[in-house]
């Protein structure tokens, strides 16, 4: 899927032509060497300095992203305590299925509602960023002013991820994958504080839109593989349902986070952003963090991948999680007493196989 570059008139403006992934890899090459001969920050003392110069938060900033931590993390346990897990025993899930459906609920408002945001951003406001990636990095200066809408985009995604780091050691079901989820999230929270505070907050917009959409269809498929099954019967519907929202999430998986991340962001931050401002401040921290996020994306692939192979050879016969551990629909078995209420096998699941007790 190589592309060729050149300029491309949109809307009366000069827009540069998406790349290949060839020009990508050589250009990325050619550019690291570059700017580690002309390297200013480069060394402890250099990188100390330019984090001084750079480097802009305030403490009001830093009080509510932490308070906005706590709001994430107490308005999830009041959800999924009133609102998630009674609608699930009302609709008469499987017990197994109560136990997982809160958690995916709750991401699936979250996420649906922040790309809804960014979405908004690049496609519906003045910014051109998607169009045009190079774009991010134009008239950047030290310590710019943060255009209220990418602030508040920032906040509520620096906070969630925050909250995140939490909740995957203590409230999310532990997956096979669990270890390099708490991993993206600790990149991820690094990303978007540091290019808050180095005034990257464009492309990190961009990052955000083309990484939340998959989280969308994750938790709608897996929405529906819970709700198929549910007081003694069978629901077509949401079988057909799951079935779409797995292979939509393959796709769009593959397209904005193999594709258009490394052609448009990648490009950008590498390549680009030394065009627009030489000698950019951390240059090499914030495209080491961003490649990282690539190699998770093709980790997370190699899932998708085995999940399309146990589908063609009849190995799964319907949409599964495959990094659910085997043994989880045992440990999920949550026994009901006379009451309607769950017994004691609530709100655990395992962590290098031992049972945790969630904290919900």
């Amino acid at each position: 899927m190589d592309g060729t570059t050149g300029v491309a008139e949109e809307g009366g403006t000069s827009v540069e032509a998406q790349p290949g992934y060839t020009e990508l890899l050589s250009g990325s090459y050619s550019a690291v060497l570059g700017a580690l001969r002309e390297c200013t920050d480069c060394g402890l003392e250099p990188s100390a300095r330019a984090l001084r110069e750079h480097a802009h938060l305030s403490p009001v900033e830093i009080a509510l992203f932490f308070t906005s931590v706590v709001l994430w993390t107490e308005l999830r346990r009041a959800l999924s305590a009133h609102v998630f897990e009674p609608f699930a025993w009302w609709c008469r899930l499987q017990p197994k299925d109560v136990a997982k459906m809160p958690e995916s609920a709750w991401k699936f408002a979250f996420y649906t509602v922040s790309w809804s945001y960014s979405t908004y951003l690049l496609f519906f406001s003045n910014y051109t960023f998607f169009q045009d990636p190079p774009s991010v990095f134009y008239n950047w200066k030290s310590g710019m002013s943060v255009p209220t809408d990418i602030a508040i985009a920032y906040l509520i995604q620096g906070s969630f991820y925050g909250h995140s780091i939490y909740a995957t050691l203590y409230m999310d079901a532990w997956r096979k994958d669990s270890k390099v989820m708490l991993f993206h999230h600790v990149i991820t929270l690094a990303l978007i504080t540091f290019s808050y505070a180095f005034r990257y907050h464009n492309i990190g917009i961009l990052v955000l839109f083309l990484h939340d959409i998959n989280d969308i269809q994750l938790e709608f498929t897996k929405l529906n593989v819970y709700f198929k099954n549910r007081g003694g019967s069978y629901y077509l519907l949401n079988d057909i349902l799951s079935n779409m929202g797995s292979v939509s999430f393959s796709i769009t998986w593959f397209w904005f986070r193999l594709y258009w991340f490394p052609l448009k962001v990648l490009y950008a931050s590498c390549i680009t952003s030394l065009q627009s401002v030489p000698n950019i401040p951390f240059y090499f921290f914030f495209n080491t963090l961003l490649f990282a996020l690539l190699v998770m994306n093709i980790y997370w692939f190699l899932f998708i991948v085995l999940f399309v192979v146990k589908v063609i050879t009849g190995q799964m016969k319907e949409v599964t999680d495959v990094r659910e551990y085997e043994e989880d629909d045992k440990l999920h078995k949550a026994k009901r007493d006379d009451n309607g209420h769950q017994g004691s096998g609530e709100g655990k699941h395992v962590q290098n196989g031992i049972n945790k007790k969630k904290h919900l």
